[in-house]
């Protein structure tokens, strides 16, 4: 887990900082960085290649990059020693060699907290669309296959009633276990750590030690945690396999979380009863035999695609950079294992 560091030793910037941003932000962010910074901005938004980060890693003071732009350790030991701030764009830093970056005393922040409702309300959706076959329906209508109602057409499954479990009961996971109260939906939970009595009793959850055992007898299995070296592959062939024929994977989180070649494997032949998935484990090179499969859902990385969260993100990105060219702490700086 992501946890809060230490202050590493300020560098100084004369004059405004040459910030360098990676992808094309939304138009206030932009104008706002143009007020108080040097920017350079991605005009035709293209996604930079390995060789242009390390270039504007090297001419830059602070970097902004995505959840998509990859930063490793040799990156940034290409980079010089002019850099003193990777500001990304998003909650996950994952993307980021965040030891490499702290030995070369450069600081990380992220984008907490911004995305939780947004990110929830697709996870609710998926839940909602996938046992009623809602993509299906879609694609039928779209395809001028629609023969009429009938008493035993397209028949999916009742949402109020069944078991929803949770795998990361972080703000994620709590606001997707508030919504689905609403619905009716049983709640259980997994985390690295139980929540407090209160809280659990206020979300209607129930604690489930036992991951293998949840997974078992979810009816919904909702992937709400962060990518990290343990939870890579977390839903790999044996876990899926430990499903209920009748039960739905929903992924709004990383598509490392799955065994993709399994997932489909297990879809394909019927041994689950589908998917709702946001996010894919090559993206934005999906496996085109998901895609085709009619029991799965299939978004393009949706969860955080509001105008007011990116905007919202995108401020949070300002005030990290106005506090660190100030020389304090930024309030979102962030390490790996180390305090």
């Amino acid at each position: 887990m992501t946890q809060q560091a230490r202050s590493s030793p300020q560098r100084r910037v004369e004059g405004l900082p040459r910030i360098t941003l990676t992808r094309k932000l939304m138009p206030e962010v932009e104008q706002r960085m143009q007020d108080l910074f040097d920017p350079v901005f991605n005009v035709d938004d293209h996604k930079m290649s390995r060789d242009e980060l390390i270039e504007a890693m090297r001419t830059s003071d602070v970097l902004v990059p995505c959840v998509t732009d990859r930063i490793d350790a040799e990156m940034l030991a290409a980079a010089g020693d002019r850099l003193g701030l990777i500001a990304s764009f998003g909650a996950g830093v994952d993307h980021i060699d965040l030891v490499a970056a702290h030995d070369r005393q450069v600081i990380v922040t992220n984008t907490p907290g911004v995305f939780t409702e947004d990110t929830a309300d697709i996870t609710m959706a998926l839940i909602l669309v996938a046992p009623r076959r809602i993509g299906q329906g879609i694609r039928l209508f779209a395809a001028g296959k629609w023969e009429g109602w009938a008493p035993s057409a397209m028949l999916g499954h009742r949402i109020g009633g069944k078991r929803l479990a949770i795998v990361g009961m972080g703000r994620i996971g709590q606001a997707v276990a508030h919504r689905a109260r609403a619905f009716g939906l049983e709640i259980v939970y997994h985390n690295r750590n139980r929540l407090p009595e209160a809280l659990e009793n206020m979300l209607g959850a129930r604690y489930e030690p036992d991951l293998d055992k949840m997974i078992a007898e979810a009816d919904i299995l909702s992937l709400n945690c962060p990518s990290t070296p343990e939870t890579r592959c977390l839903l790999n062939a044996r876990r899926i396999a430990l499903m209920k024929p009748d039960s739905y994977v929903i992924n709004t989180a990383r598509g490392e979380l799955i065994e993709e070649d399994a997932l489909f494997e297990a879809l394909r032949a019927e041994r689950i009863a589908g998917a709702g998935l946001d996010v894919f484990r090559h993206e934005p090179d999906v496996d085109p035999r998901l895609l085709d499969l009619p029991n799965v859902t299939a978004l393009p990385h949706l969860a955080s695609a509001t105008m007011e969260g990116r905007s919202a993100a995108g401020m949070k990105v300002v005030a990290n950079i106005q506090v660190w060219t100030d020389g304090h702490r930024p309030p979102d700086q962030v390490l790996h294992g180390l305090v």
